[in-house]
């Protein structure tokens, strides 16, 4: 199956379109996804004690307007975002003394910072909406536009991911990365909400 099977040459593709015909399901961390590989080769993570991973696993990753954001959740693996459609706002906590947040956008419009491919790499806190902006056009526009509004990826682990290797942000986590930081009680207050 190809991604060009699921995109319109007008415009972006419906929520419900891309749903049935990717075959795509909710996903625990919000939106809806699709496991579309899982190498048969498998190799010794060196981000998981050397356990045996397949060499790469690959999903269809959508955030629609019913699903449109996700939790905060760490993979020890590292992840390739490359964009299909549609914009999403990720944001990214690497823990350190103090922790870094930055914020990406995926998207279409390179002249406005917005990037077709992030790549998050091992041991970084990440989480993905739909921009606020869109949603609330979508919110006072008509049911199609609702519909049109929505962020397709297709997500690479490497090495292939494995549940083993991935955690929810629990709040003692959130309050262990901003705890006692310059404005740690805002950022606490900020994204406590994509705590699981």
């Amino acid at each position: 199956m190809t991604i060009t099977s699921a995109i319109e040459h007008e415009g972006v593709k419906t929520s419900t379109a891309l749903i049935k015909e990717l075959g795509l399901e909710e996903h625990i961390e919000g939106g809806y996804f699709v496991l579309t590989d899982s190498q048969d080769q498998h190799i010794p993570s060196p981000f998981a004690d050397e356990k045996s991973r397949p060499l790469a696993t690959s999903i269809y990753y959508l955030l629609a307007y019913d699903r449109p954001e996700g939790k905060f959740h760490m993979n020890k693996s590292v992840t390739y975002h490359v964009l299909h459609q549609g914009r999403a706002e990720y944001t990214l906590i690497q823990p350190g003394n103090p922790p870094t947040v930055q914020k990406e956008v995926m998207g279409t419009n390179l002249a406005a910072g917005e990037s077709r491919l992030l790549v998050v790499g091992t041991g970084i806190w990440k989480r993905s909406q739909l921009l606020e902006e869109d949603m609330a056009r979508a919110k006072k526009g008509t049911e199609e536009k609702r519909e049109r509004t929505n962020c397709l990826i297709t997500e690479v682990v490497v090495p292939g991911f494995d549940w083993e290797d991935h955690n929810f942000m629990r709040r003692e986590d959130l309050e262990e990365l901003f705890g006692g930081e310059v404005g740690g009680e805002d950022r606490i207050r900020e994204f406590r909400k994509w705590v699981g």
